[in-house]
């Protein structure tokens, strides 16, 4: 479906530049778009753009767009969290580590699956 598609090119970009970006936003909006862009990976995984593969066609927005949600949405958590940190896990880990990568990566896939919809992988 085409919203999802639009939804989803928005998100990732929003989300990538939320994630690189240097300047302090306001945490209710990350985490918004936190929330959207998971969502949106989500339903990409389920519908494809017309003609495409399903699932593969738009497996690498997804997934991008799913671990740039997940980072935002983890330091939303860890700011707003009362409770005491435990041992962070190798996800968390990974995701706090390369942050700024998987804005880059967010911004790429949002422009290359907005300029070439229907080709396999992006």
């Amino acid at each position: 479906m085409m919203q999802f598609y639009f939804l989803s090119v928005l998100c990732n970009a929003a989300a990538g530049y939320s994630l690189i970006s240097d300047r302090k936003q306001n945490d209710a909006f990350r985490l918004a778009i936190g929330i959207l862009t998971i969502v949106s990976g989500v339903f990409k995984l389920l519908s494809a753009i017309q003609g495409d593969v399903p699932v593969l066609g738009d497996i690498i927005p997804a997934i991008i767009g799913f671990a740039a949600g997940s980072v935002l949405v983890l330091e939303y958590y860890r700011k707003t969290s009362t409770l005491e940190p435990s041992m962070p896990s190798l996800l968390e880990l990974f995701l706090n580590n390369y942050k700024k990568q998987i804005g880059f990566l967010a911004i790429t896939a949002a422009v290359l699956h907005f300029l070439f919809p229907q080709v396999l992988l992006i």
